[in-house]
C-alpha cells in the first residue's frame, strides 16, 4: 500500500495532467482568436465587437492555469526534497535572525511576475535575464530556508539552472561583497507585478504567507492580519520571530511582495 505522502503526490500529478490539458485547450482558442484578428483586423473597430475582451480573458485564464501548474510543481519538488535522505539532492538553508533582517536594506526593486506556460517555459526563463526575482538560496551549514530578492544574470537551458546575483552586500564575516548562486527554477517564486494587480492572488486573514520584511531584501513567514486594501494594495501582516515587547507588531507590506508560503518551509 502506498504511503500517504506518495498518494498525495500521485493526486497532485493527476492535477498537473488536468491543468496541462486545460492549457492546451485555452492556447488553441487563443490561436483561433489571433487568426481571426489577422484576417479581419477591422472587426475590432465595429460597435459591439468583443474580440479583444475575449482575448484578454483567454490570456488571463492561461496565466492562472500556468501559475497553478507552477505552484503544484513546486509543492511536488518540496515533497521530494523532504523525502530524499540527508546528503542527497535536498539542501538545507540557514535562518536569518532579526538582526540580519535589519542589515539587508533594500533598494526598492521592481519585482516581475513569473508566469510561463509549460510549452514556452524555457524561453520565458531565458528572458528573465536582468530581472529581479525572489529566490531560495542554500547555506551548506544551515537548517532553515533563506529567501531573498536576487537579480537573474543567466539561465542555462541545458542544466535548467538560473545564475543569480544577490546585489545586497553581505556581512563582513561573509566577505562583504555581492554573492552569486546557481539555482533550479523550483527555487524561484513569482511575485505579482504592480501593473497587473487585478490577477494577483488574494490571501484572507489568518493565511500564512511568505513576504518581504519591510526595509530589507529578505522574505519571511508571516500571517495575514488584514486582507489586501484596494486603495493602497497593502497587506497587514505579523511576521514570525518578530516579537517586540511581548507581542508581534503589525507591518504593512505591498501586495506585490507577498506570495503563498511554500510547502515544507522551514524558518
Amino acid at each position: 500500500m502506498a504511503s500517504p505522502d506518495i498518494t498525495e503526490m500521485l493526486e497532485k500529478s493527476k492535477e498537473l495532467d488536468r491543468l496541462r490539458k486545460e492549457q492546451e485547450e485555452v492556447l488553441l482558442e487563443i490561436n483561433k482568436m489571433h487568426k481571426k484578428l489577422q484576417n479581419t483586423p477591422e472587426a475590432v473597430e465595429k460597435p459591439g465587437d468583443n474580440s479583444l475582451s475575449k482575448l484578454k480573458m483567454l490570456y488571463t485564464q492561461a496565466k492562472e492555469l500556468s501559475e497553478s501548474e507552477m505552484s503544484i510543481s513546486n509543492q511536488l519538488l518540496g515533497q521530494l526534497d523532504a523525502m530524499i535522505p540527508a546528503g542527497g539532492a535536498g539542501q538545507q538553508r540557514r535562518r536569518i535572525g532579526n538582526e540580519q533582517k535589519k542589515k539587508r536594506m533594500k533598494g526598492d526593486p521592481d519585482i516581475p511576475r513569473l508566469s510561463p506556460s509549460m510549452r514556452n517555459q524555457q524561453e520565458f526563463f531565458a528572458s528573465l535575464k536582468g530581472e529581479q526575482v525572489a529566490a531560495r538560496v542554500a547555506q551548506e551549514d544551515g537548517e532553515k530556508d533563506e529567501w531573498v530578492i536576487v537579480k537573474v544574470t543567466h539561465y542555462d537551458k541545458e542544466s535548467k539552472e538560473f545564475e543569480v546575483l544577490d546585489e545586497e552586500p553581505g556581512d563582513d564575516e561573509e566577505g562583504g561583497g555581492q554573492r552569486k548562486y546557481k539555482l533550479p527554477w523550483s527555487h524561484i517564486i513569482p511575485f505579482p507585478k504592480m501593473s497587473d494587480l487585478a490577477t494577483a492572488p488574494e490571501f484572507p486573514p489568518g493565511k500564512q504567507v511568505l513576504a518581504v520584511y519591510p526595509g530589507t531584501t529578505a522574505l519571511y513567514k508571516a500571517t495575514v492580519v488584514q486582507a489586501r486594501k484596494r486603495k493602497s494594495d497593502d497587506y497587514t501582516l505579523e511576521f514570525d520571530d518578530d516579537e517586540e515587547d511581548g507581542s508581534l507588531p503589525q507591518r504593512m507590506v505591498p501586495c506585490n511582495q507577498v506570495v503563498a508560503l511554500p510547502d515544507g518551509h522551514r524558518q
